[in-house]
């Protein structure tokens, strides 16, 4: 099983997600192809609602500790409240990267 289909299912499983997209950008940075190593989380659930931010992030963290601890380097986390997702409906795009040998 690949290190997105982890992180999807235990997402899954933890937060019941009304929204989730799991999105792997390490070909966005200085790895090797086919890495994953760098993902960005979308997910919009009931558990987040009136939760800051911060307490979101946490969970999540919590729940990809292993993901976190092993072959991952970077999670950008987009999380919203089925409402809040109702208003965006659309993530923030990620920055270029900068590092590594992308960066000049």
């Amino acid at each position: 099983m690949s290190i997105q289909q982890q992180i999807e299912e235990k997402l899954q499983r933890e937060f019941s997600p009304s929204h989730l997209q799991v999105i792997n950008e390490s070909h966005m940075h200085s790895v090797p192809a086919n890495s994953e190593t760098h993902f960005k989380v979308v997910m919009a659930t009931e558990n987040f609602t009136g939760k800051r931010q911060v307490q979101r992030h946490q969970a999540v963290y919590r729940t990809l500790s292993e993901e976190l601890a092993g072959e991952v380097h970077a999670l950008a986390l987009h999380t919203y409240s089925p409402e809040e997702w109702g208003e965006v409906s659309e993530a923030p795009a990620s920055p270029n990267c900068m590092g590594g040998s992308k960066g000049g």
